[in-house]
């Protein structure tokens, strides 16, 4: 079974406001997650391409007859390993995305997102992926109905002038040779409380080299079998992902795309992620790349965790390395 990452599992279970479930209620959640976890295996490890979307369809029945059962936002649903659960700091709501195998070729994403109540009641809002449907998909303020689907693995909250926004950080199995990872800010509207996709929050307006656009929503995409570092820093309070370039120099086509050894970012500034060029002034050494991973290691599974720990292994020599070219040289008497 496919399973999330040891650390973004660390990175789901964030303290959620307590709200008191009745045993009754438990017993009846747990019996419904036992189902889940079969349905949520077979959706992507199901050999035959009608079990997947049958198990997907009973999934989705099922997950949303549990999350009707009062108080069921503070119930985790821990077990379920391939769908991912996040929650924001001021745990206002929770997002759970997953993705669907249509064939060795293609995934679908799927997603909700559950806000909390004070009564322990139900507000539920479904997401729909149209990425396949789009050439332009960092076009556009998006709704629910037509989002940009990807398996979301960070979300970072910030404010601007009293609003609150959510930064999401996701993963996206794109093409047969090519991967994506997208940066998206949610925020939800004043007046229907309806989640809203993307904005005028990527800002290049530092870059020299030339003027590029404010966009709605950013991503990089990088060969498959490629190990990328697109996560956010709390120490350096960025975004920072690794630069990247063709390995046959042919820059159209991005499943050639790999790691060079720099290092861009985004830094928040005024209500916008602001791109930063470069964010240390050398190039890591050959075999130092960071492993932000997303391919899979030799049993299927998808190993985040020794990579997370080497990405940020790597920032700090990286920092430290900078700093040490800053020391003045002393001269020899």
């Amino acid at each position: 079974m496919k399973r999330l990452p040891a650390y973004l599992l660390l990175l789901l279970s964030l303290p959620v406001a307590a709200q008191k479930i009745g045993m009754a209620d438990r017993r009846l959640l747990q019996k419904k997650e036992d189902s889940l976890k079969v349905y949520a295996d077979s959706m992507i490890n199901a050999e035959h391409a009608g079990k997947r979307f049958l198990s997907d369809s009973q999934f989705v029945k099922t997950f949303v007859r549990a999350l009707k059962i009062p108080n069921s936002f503070s119930y985790p649903f821990d077990s379920l390993l391939t769908v991912s659960r996040l929650y924001p700091a001021d745990s206002s709501f929770r997002i759970f995305t997953w993705q669907l195998k249509k064939d060795e070729y293609m995934y679908y994403q799927k997603g909700a997102i559950q806000m909390r109540t004070p009564d322990g009641s139900l507000k539920l809002y479904p997401l729909f992926d149209a990425s396949m449907f789009t050439a332009k998909p960092d076009d556009s303020i998006r709704t629910r109905k037509n989002w940009i689907g990807a398996i979301y693995y960070r979300i970072i909250q910030k404010e601007f002038q009293g609003r609150k926004y959510y930064t999401l950080l996701g993963f996206d199995d794109y093409t047969i040779g090519s991967n994506r990872k997208w940066m998206e800010v949610l925020h939800f509207d004043e007046q229907t409380g309806e989640p809203l996709f993307g904005g005028p929050y990527f800002s290049f307006k530092d870059d020299t080299a030339k003027v590029k656009p404010v966009l709605n929503r950013f991503n990089i995409e990088y060969k498959k079998e490629a190990r990328t570092l697109f996560n956010y820093n709390p120490e350096m309070d960025m975004i920072v992902y690794d630069h990247l370039t063709s390995e046959t120099e042919e820059p159209k086509r991005k499943e050639t795309y790999i790691p060079d050894g720099d290092f861009e970012g985004f830094r928040w500034e005024n209500g916008q992620w602001v791109h930063v060029d470069q964010v240390f002034n050398f190039k890591l050494k050959d075999g130092e790349f960071p492993q932000d991973a997303t391919i899979k290691d030799a049993s299927g599974n998808v190993d985040e965790k020794k990579l997370m720990e080497q990405s940020e292994k790597n920032i700090e020599n990286a920092k430290k390395r900078e700093e040490q070219q800053k020391k003045p040289v002393k001269k020899k008497d």
